[in-house]
């Protein structure tokens, strides 16, 4: 079924008014032309595990950049979710942990934070449609958190797609270690993904953005605790490389990461640092050319971009930069 939504005001955000199936929302540039934003993720854990350290980190460097918004990779509450739009956990894990001025912004979130936000596994695991509420909104209004939908950042300079990973994972579905995950609004597993991937190859062939970027929770490629995501490898990867998807950017590995592909000009970035970290579990990687950056720690990432340059920096919990990267692109025009 076709979306058409109305043009609409919301927090700064404008929902585009649209054929697509895949809900379409547009944040503006600067004045000068230019974006930025910081992507953390595996963050909520009520200010424990550095989470606030994090926090006070991205404030500082989302000052400096002046940032436009943020960009939340998934497991935004930790252990199982919420439990529902009254948890106590989305103020004392989101709302009362990023308090600087400077993170007053969008979030966006993979089922996550403008904050723009995607879902993760541990999401699932809670009370899924407590974290799509509006009211949620109403409570904080940074919050914007869909299953999927895309992003018209400049408009033109970019197109973030943000892709709902989770249910891509079979052995949720199959082997569930005695977790119990809510998968209301997804079975049957099966037409859920298939609509998704054709709304996502859908997208991505009418994109005429200077750069392509995905947002998912899951990896596609990582040396870290949960390494290569096989489905997403499978069914996700192939459209990225037909599309010449610029980034692909994700959390679950609670890492800091940055791996260039052989096969293909994709970058892959792993934010995942927001909170909990795992020291020492870091596995090999088959080609060390690729292997650009890893840092088995807390952290974030930030991203500045124009429609000619994109420059990316990692940030330890100190607000060190642990590595930095630059790419450009001439601008094509019709003639």
């Amino acid at each position: 079924m076709k979306l058409k939504l109305v043009s609409t005001l919301i927090v700064g955000l404008f929902v585009v008014s649209c054929m697509a199936d895949l809900r379409r929302f547009e944040h503006a540039a600067k004045p000068d032309g230019s974006m930025s934003f910081l992507v953390v993720g595996d963050w909520g854990r009520r200010g424990l595990y550095n989470q606030s350290h994090v926090a006070r980190q991205m404030g500082i460097i989302g000052e400096k950049m002046d940032i436009d918004f943020v960009i939340s990779t998934g497991d935004n509450f930790y252990d199982k979710g919420l439990t529902g739009v009254d948890d106590p956990a989305f103020h004392e894990s989101f709302t009362d942990i990023y308090t600087s001025p400077s993170l007053q912004k969008q979030w966006y979130t993979v089922n996550r934070f403008e904050c723009v936000a995607v879902l993760g596994n541990h999401d699932y695991r809670g009370n899924v449609e407590a974290q799509l509420s509006p009211i949620l909104r109403k409570m904080d209004s940074r919050w914007l958190c869909l299953r999927s939908f895309i992003l018209n950042a400049g408009p033109e300079m970019a197109e973030i797609f943000f892709v709902d990973t989770t249910p891509f994972v079979s052995k949720y579905f199959t082997d569930p270690e005695e977790q119990v995950y809510d998968w209301n609004g997804i079975l049957p597993r099966k037409n859920y993904l298939n609509n998704l991937l054709m709304e996502v190859e859908s997208g991505l062939r009418e994109s005429s953005a200077a750069w392509k970027i995905v947002v998912g929770h899951h990896t596609i490629k990582s040396a870290g605790h949960h390494g290569n995501t096989v489905e997403l490898d499978v069914h996700l990867l192939p459209l990225l490389q037909a599309y010449q998807v610029d980034f692909y950017i994700n959390g679950h590995d609670h890492c800091l990461e940055h791996i260039s592909s052989s096969e293909s000009g994709i970058q892959f970035m792993t934010s995942g640092g927001g909170s909990k970290a795992w020291r020492g579990d870091v596995g090999t990687w088959s080609n060390p050319q690729e292997m650009k950056f890893y840092h088995d720690g807390q952290g974030f990432m930030s991203v500045k971009m124009t429609r000619t340059e994109f420059d990316i920096k990692f940030y330890d919990v100190f607000g060190n930069v642990l590595h930095k990267w630059s790419t450009s692109k001439q601008l094509s025009f019709a003639v």
